[in-house]
């Protein structure tokens, strides 16, 4: 995709998520739409999700796309890379990432964005996977990461 029509696709879904996260405080609820809306308006994306931390594993929670390995392996993969590393991750090959876990062998680039709690401590990762090489850069870790700290934005409620 041509980069300003990114950039202009990307400020079309943060707005349409900020008006649709304020009605409710529910993080499950938050993830879920953000996923949606990614999933169905970002043609490469192949594979949206949220993997989340619970007693030190990493846990699959809410996504879209084929079916999704559901604790990862600590320590390895894309995913992991994200929470050891405290950024966002990109991947232009998955194939030559060390350690990369493939649940689903079509995917072929990838993305990881942590969330952050209001504490500043990471609690999860978005994580896109695209059936192209080279699908992600920096237009989508700049909005991908605007768009998860809509997560823990205050509700109307």
């Amino acid at each position: 995709m041509e980069s300003q029509k990114k950039k202009d696709r990307y400020l079309r879904m943060y707005n349409q998520l900020k008006d649709l996260l304020v009605k409710s405080d529910d993080i499950d609820a938050r993830m879920a739409t953000i996923v949606a809306v990614l999933h169905h308006k970002m043609e490469t994306f192949f594979w949206t999700g949220f993997y989340c931390l619970k007693d030190g594993e990493l846990i699959v929670k809410t996504y879209q796309g084929p079916v999704a390995c559901q604790v990862l392996e600590k320590n390895t993969g894309v995913c992991w890379a994200g929470i050891n590393q405290g950024k966002t991750i990109i991947v232009p090959d998955v194939h030559r990432f060390p350690g990369h876990i493939a649940c689903d062998s079509r995917s072929k680039s990838e993305i990881v964005v942590p969330l952050r709690d209001n504490n500043s401590r990471i609690i999860a990762v978005l994580d896109v996977d695209s059936t192209s090489l080279n699908a992600f850069d920096e237009t989508d870790e700049e909005n991908l990461e605007k768009i998860v700290d809509l997560i823990f934005q205050k509700s109307e409620n």
